[in-house]
């Protein structure tokens, strides 16, 4: 599925199914957020899209160092996107990672049924200060 008809069919609500990080180097899969993180992706008919992905072991932060830590556990981003073939582009106006801001975030996404399979090109993720290549894969399911 890809341009108009992904346009069309990408608009709504989805929920988080599966988070996995695939390590360039090593080809291994991990659960970067946890056995069983939580998000949602929302697209307008007008363009525009709102992501948010947590962890699975977040809890209430009670000092400094404990908030810091939750950044590690958490993507959200707000912006506009466009569809271009099978890739969802979104132009970043907010983001948790400032150096997201003013950046283009570009992902492969392909739809059946309802699920959403997404998967972002290799990227040095600003949650983890190992600088190695990476890539997130990501399962969503559309909500009615």
């Amino acid at each position: 599925m890809v341009g108009a008809h992904l346009a069309d069919r990408i608009v709504g609500t989805w929920d988080l199914v599966s988070y996995k990080v695939e390590d360039k180097e090593t080809g291994k899969l991990i659960d970067a957020m946890g056995g069983t993180p939580r998000g949602r992706v929302i697209f307008t008919k007008d363009g525009w899209v709102a992501f948010n992905l947590e962890g699975s072991a977040r809890k209430p932060a009670t000092t400094d160092a404990e908030r810091a830590a939750l950044m590690k556990t958490l993507v959200a981003y707000i912006g506009r996107y466009r569809i271009e073939g099978d890739q969802w582009v979104t132009s970043v106006q907010t983001a948790w990672a400032p150096e997201w801001v003013g950046t283009e975030q570009r992902r492969t996404i392909h739809i059946d049924g309802d699920y959403a399979d997404v998967t972002t090109p290799w990227r040095v993720m600003p949650n983890w200060d190992d600088g190695r290549l990476s890539r997130s894969i990501i399962r969503f399911k559309h909500i009615p």
